[in-house]
């Protein structure tokens, strides 16, 4: 599968998010507090569409060749995505229990969750591919007609600033990668609705076989098999 396409659209859609950070960034100085050093958004739970996931898992495993820190950052992932599994489970129970869901999604909004990019000069492992969330942690953001700010900025709650929809920004991801998996040919027709968290997404080798792409050997041997 060549992703180019879908990569470039990707690409564009974090250049124009750049844009929207820097340009309130610079409107508001005294309230955007983001510098390095600050690891605030590295520890938020949020999940990546299937081109983000893609996209990252991709970046990952052409930057770290070396077997060692692969290793050393796989390991990582699979820590948090077992502690993110065991969180998903709880909110699951308290779902059938009868939590409702705004109970669920503020008990969740305040798990806090080690990414395993972040490395132990509290600096990101990929960060000139970090996801949009990513990128947009610090500035004004709404989700679902909700507004969300960064506890350790100078915006405060209730006042009018420009704020990123997030919304609408997952509607253009969800909209990348079911073009993507429309033309890729594959048996799993709805994975470009799925989402996965970043610890995931490290893990995953997005293959052939992990994305039920169907090639010709594939058909053919089919073929003969009912054919005998």
């Amino acid at each position: 599968m060549d992703f180019t396409k879908y990569f470039k659209a990707y690409e564009e859609l974090a250049n124009s998010i750049n844009k929207a950070f820097t340009k309130i960034a610079d409107d508001f100085p005294k309230e955007v507090h983001c510098k390095a050093g600050c690891s605030d958004c590295c520890h938020a739970l949020f999940d990546l569409t299937l081109i983000e996931a893609i996209y990252i898992s991709k970046k990952f495993r052409e930057i770290y060749t070396d077997d060692i820190k692969r290793h050393e950052i796989l390991d990582r992932a699979a820590k948090a995505d077992r502690e993110i599994y065991l969180l998903k489970k709880k909110a699951f129970d308290d779902q059938k229990n009868g939590a409702s869901d705004i109970e669920i999604i503020g008990k969740m909004a305040m798990v806090r969750v080690k990414c395993p990019l972040l490395n132990e000069k509290n600096q990101c492992d990929l960060y000139d591919f970090r996801p949009l969330n990513c990128r947009v942690y610090g500035v004004p953001t709404e989700t679902g007609g909700a507004s969300h700010i960064c506890g350790r900025t100078g915006f405060v709650q209730g006042e009018k600033y420009p704020t990123i929809k997030m919304d609408k920004l997952y509607e253009y991801l969800y909209h990348i990668s079911n073009d993507m998996v429309k033309n890729m040919n594959t048996k799993f027709i709805r994975m470009g609705d799925m989402l996965m968290p970043v610890s995931m997404a490290l893990i995953t080798e997005f293959d052939d076989k992990y994305l039920g792409i169907i090639n010709e050997n594939d058909v053919d041997s089919e073929e003969v098999n009912d054919n005998k």
